[in-house]
């Protein structure tokens, strides 16, 4: 497969972040959801604990700082994991950087700070090899202390700008807060998502 990370979808979602980004963090953490099944040597994630789409990071429990680089297929594929990031709130997490798309707004907001890489990402394939150039850059959403802080370190160390101080939407707005949305994946919850005032689209599938 010769398409970037993000350009798709509904195909292999097995790219890895480049050490790169880690080594400008500086940072531990304790678990990333999402890691792959194959070509785990290739790996550079400095997590103490993971898991694969075997465990469904996704349903499964977070607990500590987590490391969030989630499946970028689909239209809105991004959408659950970040919902469950962002209720999370303690952690780093890599997404497409497509500023003008309507999970973007409804979601980057939430963050405690974002760090923009200079130029394109090229990720890892499970064979060790560099993707080519993507059509777009990646962005760093950042929850929490620790979070801030790897972005912040990341900045110093050359990878990009970093924003942070930014505000959490108040209660008066259109999105409601991230502990309001369900985090799991079953036709009741999404049931109850689509009652709740979430913004149009974040359910809809490629």
């Amino acid at each position: 497969m010769t398409k970037p990370h993000h350009a798709a979808p509904g195909r292999s979602d097995e790219w890895f972040t480049p050490p790169e980004i880690f080594e400008a963090m500086a940072v531990q953490f304790d678990l990333d959801p999402c890691q792959p099944e194959d070509g785990r040597s290739f790996l550079s994630v400095p997590a103490s604990r993971y898991y694969t789409a075997r465990q469904d990071g996704l349903t499964a429990p977070w607990g500590g700082f987590v490391w969030l680089n989630p499946p970028f297929g689909g239209r809105n594929g991004v959408v659950p994991w970040l919902r469950k990031f962002m209720a999370h709130r303690n952690g780093v997490c890599l997404v497409n950087a497509l500023t003008s798309s309507g999970w973007f707004h409804d979601w980057a907001p939430y963050a405690d700070a974002m760090l923009f890489p200079r130029g394109k990402t090229k990720f890892v394939r499970p064979d060790g090899s560099r993707g080519a150039s993507p059509a777009n850059g990646v962005v760093l959403l950042a929850c929490g202390g620790e979070g801030v802080q790897a972005l912040r370190n990341a900045q110093s160390n050359g990878l990009g700008m970093c924003l942070s101080g930014m505000k959490i939407p108040g209660p008066n707005t259109n999105n409601p807060t991230p502990a309001e949305y369900p985090t799991l994946r079953n036709p009741a919850n999404m049931a109850k998502a689509a009652g709740s005032g979430e913004p149009r689209g974040l359910l809809t599938s490629a």
